[in-house]
């Protein structure tokens, strides 16, 4: 059986490589020890639980006091397929008994924060925390376990985990950046929503404080099991809200960097400002824009309708303008684009809406409207009231729809009504929505399009794609993977049309060119736990002084 999910000695390519710009890098530096890093972070902390939550506002300030069990190589963070082991031994274990079972080597070096050495014990509490919650206790990623049987752990330092089938799912599951391990102590002792309010992890840094709407700040973690690491002596982790606060003290000299990422303007304003001061890392992002129609509502109930919305888009042509004014670039289909699972170019292109003759493309769609008795179609966009991407996306999307004769307009709301309506209200026709995922897990990211999935808003049913999933949850090999998923595909973005892709986004992470070691991944969510960075000290004093 083919394995898809390479571990770092096995993985040869970084697919979706990032690009990094600035002044080139020294070769192979040598990373000082001391110093604080100071991040901006634009969001709140709802809760210090990382197993309830899915923000990068807590993301960015907490994950740092923690470990997990298994996590995306900070060293390669850009390949959607290479894992390494955090609190496991060795390389991350390949399955046995026909792919249905992964045994962890637990490391016997870990400690949590209060001095109580980790175990085998803590690790299986916690994914039985996440994987099998008790009745009234929240767990976001519940669902990315379903093919979990049992979790045990027949020692001190082994943990077993028994699938019901073999699955690509699991291991970018386990990988997750929001599995923080919890003591099984804790969880005893105070129950299953005391790490809420309370820190207690083994990572590279100590908690110190948080004072809401100021900082969080920790300091290093001096038993941490990473030998050699962390190199800071501690961060700082500011919020700020405003995108324009944040640029301005990175620009300033208050801050060294933002993790979550800035459009292109904001990156060439900081450049044209600081110059060599700054570097820029650039990759495709784990998040794509999709449009949404209401099937319940007329006209959206018509293939036809739906498929000439599709057709209308010129993808290519809005690649290269939007990436100029937007965080969005990359096309792509419902996988994410340079993953072994994705769809080549060529298949794309037989997809409705990716052929590269756009004037044929939208010939079809006034033909197809026509057919429909809808030539002179009027529609309202749906969108969030959010600039970047999705005011933006939407903005070009009413332009492109007009070069087939639709008269579209925008019926923009703030996030929270925006999600009402999506869904409680569904009283939309057509709506912008997204699809935004830490780890690459192809398989279990394409449940999005699934009809009656929680997020799914498009209103629809059909058993041809509910019958193909299911076969692709229980497929372990990667070759057949692929084929049920191009039919899937298919499926969804030109038989159905049941929703369809604008353009993948793109992250741009401008930082102070003194920061160190840090390198960008496909997602907001990753690289999170700061222990490989460092701050070459000249160069800080040279840039801000002192």
């Amino acid at each position: 059986m083919k394995n898809l999910w390479r571990t770092a000695a096995t993985t040869a390519l970084a697919l979706g490589a990032a690009a990094i710009f600035g002044p080139s890098p020294a070769i192979a530096e040598t990373p000082q020890y001391g110093d604080e890093l100071r991040l901006v972070v634009g969001s709140k902390i709802p809760s210090y639980d990382g197993h309830i939550e899915s923000t990068f506002g807590m993301i960015h300030p907490i994950r740092p006091f923690y470990s997990v069990l298994m996590r995306v190589n900070p060293e390669n963070p850009s390949s959607p397929v290479d894992f390494v082991c955090d609190l496991c031994e060795g390389d991350v274990p390949a399955a046995t008994e026909g792919g249905t079972k992964y045994t962890f080597k637990i490391r016997k070096d870990v400690k949590f924060h209060d001095g109580t050495p980790l175990t085998a014990h803590d690790v299986k509490a916690t994914f039985d925390k996440i994987a099998f919650p008790p009745e009234g206790i929240a767990s976001n990623r519940q669902a990315y376990f379903k093919s979990v049987e049992s979790i045990t752990a027949p020692d001190d330092y082994t943990v077993v985990f028994k699938l019901k089938n073999p699955t690509g799912t699991f291991l970018p599951s386990v990988a997750m950046p929001y599995n923080f391990v919890y003591a099984k102590k804790d969880l005893d002792a105070h129950g299953y929503t005391w790490h809420q309010k309370n820190i207690n992890g083994s990572g590279a840094f100590r908690f110190v404080e948080h004072v809401p709407g100021s900082h969080v700040k920790g300091v290093k973690n001096d038993t941490y099991h990473h030998k050699g690491m962390p190199y800071l002596d501690g961060f700082t982790a500011i919020s700020a809200p405003k995108m324009s606060v944040r640029l301005q003290a990175i620009r300033g000299g208050q801050a060294d960097i933002e993790f979550r990422g800035f459009p292109p303007k904001a990156r060439d304003d900081l450049v044209k400002a600081l110059g060599d001061d700054i570097t820029v890392q650039e990759s495709d992002w784990n998040c794509v824009l999709i449009v949404t129609p209401n099937h319940k509502v007329k006209p959206m109930d018509d293939v036809r309708v739906r498929k000439a919305l599709s057709l209308a888009i010129d993808r290519q042509g809005g690649s290269k303008y939007l990436s100029r004014i937007a965080i969005v670039k990359t096309v792509g289909g419902v996988v994410f684009p340079g993953h072994p699972l994705a769809a080549t170019e060529a298949e794309l292109s037989q997809l409705a809406g990716y052929g590269n003759d756009i004037e044929a493309n939208r010939a079809e769609a006034k033909r197809l409207l026509k057919e429909a008795g809808h030539e002179n179609l009027k529609v309202t966009l749906h969108n969030r009231g959010v600039d970047q991407p999705y005011k933006v996306v939407g903005t070009w999307l009413i332009d492109q729809w007009k070069k087939v004769g639709i008269k579209a307009d925008q019926w923009v709301q703030p996030t929270t009504p925006f999600y009402a309506t999506l869904r409680k209200k569904k009283d939309f026709t057509v709506s912008l929505d997204f699809n935004c995922q830490s780890i690459v897990n192809p398989i279990a990211d394409i449940s999005k399009f699934l009809p009656g999935a929680g997020n799914n808003y498009a209103e629809f049913q059909d058993e041809q794609l509910l019958k193909w999933y299911d076969e692709l949850l229980a497929e372990g090999d990667e070759g057949k993977q692929r084929e049920i998923i191009r039919k899937y595909e298919k499926r969804v973005l030109d038989e159905l049309s049941s929703q369809f892709i604008t353009l993948w986004w793109y992250k741009i992470n401008p930082h102070r060119s003194y920061v160190k070691g840090w390198k960008i991944a496909p997602s907001h969510y990753l690289n999170q736990a700061l222990d490989n960075v460092w701050i070459d000290q000249a160069e800080k004093k040279k840039q801000l002084g002192g």
